[in-house]
């Protein structure tokens, strides 16, 4: 394996020869060049991921898309993973779990989103998903940019703790998104027509957003704007109060 300044300088490399491009033309090269087998595709199957994956899918069915199941998702959302999986032809689906252990130790009667949403997403998501990215040196993400908050700035391509972080759709808009989706005809997430622009875990989200900001039914209520998975400027743990703490 090549040293961490070995590695740094390849990351660089990769960043300045593909910084400038988008979507599949910036996937293509991830996946099929220098870093096959080495990179991953995080998931969420939330309200635009159909977008990502089937651009990957389009590249390479076989690439290992890592997607969580927090115990606390809707039941919508694991129908919809299964309904995409089959439709783009995804062969290589992890999902992946929160440790039992952990769970019994820390939120035995499944409530700690109620009184420490920070922990309960770092046992859940974060904690989970740095075991399974165990062994890659690169991960993809359907961060946008249009989303706001802490993603306003989001890079195409940078290091994220000792792995290249690729974020292919960070610079579409929404009105592109919604040309993708239907020019592909690909199935639209089935709380959409509820209500909710971006889908978390059920007792954490509720129906609500907006084009401009699509992620305001998330976390309702608090100053919390990530789950912990995007660390980079993810706010510190424990850091979840209620907005009216900041005013």
């Amino acid at each position: 394996m090549p040293s961490v300044s070995g590695r740094t300088a390849m990351y660089e490399a990769v960043i300045a020869e593909l910084d400038h491009l988008d979507g599949p033309d910036l996937l293509a090269p991830l996946v099929t060049g220098r870093l096959c087998g080495n990179i991953a595709l995080i998931s969420s199957f939330g309200a635009e991921s159909a977008v990502l994956l089937h651009m990957a899918a389009s590249i390479d069915r076989s690439l290992p898309v890592i997607t969580l199941d927090t115990g606390k998702l809707f039941a919508e959302a694991i129908a919809y993973r299964a309904q995409l999986t089959a439709l783009l032809g995804l062969t290589d689906v992890r999902v992946v779990r929160p440790d039992a252990d952990a769970l019994r130790a820390l939120d035995a009667a499944g409530s700690l989103h109620r009184r420490d949403p920070d922990r309960c997403c770092h046992i859940r998501k974060v904690l989970p998903l740095e075991e399974a990215l165990s062994g890659f040196k690169a991960w993809i993400s359907g961060r946008k940019r249009y989303h706001g908050g802490l993603r306003t700035d989001v890079s195409t391509l940078e290091e994220d703790d000792g792995r290249l972080k690729a974020d292919p759709l960070a610079r579409f808009t929404h009105l592109e998104i919604e040309a993708y989706l239907d020019h592909h005809r690909l199935p639209r997430h089935p709380l959409i027509e509820k209500g909710y622009f971006s889908i978390g875990c059920a007792p954490c989200t509720v129906a609500g957003g907006s084009t401009d900001n699509p992620r305001a039914g998330r976390w309702s209520g608090l100053s919390k704007m990530e789950c912990g998975i995007h660390r980079s400027p993810a706010p510190s743990c424990n850091s979840a109060r209620p907005a009216s703490d900041f005013r």
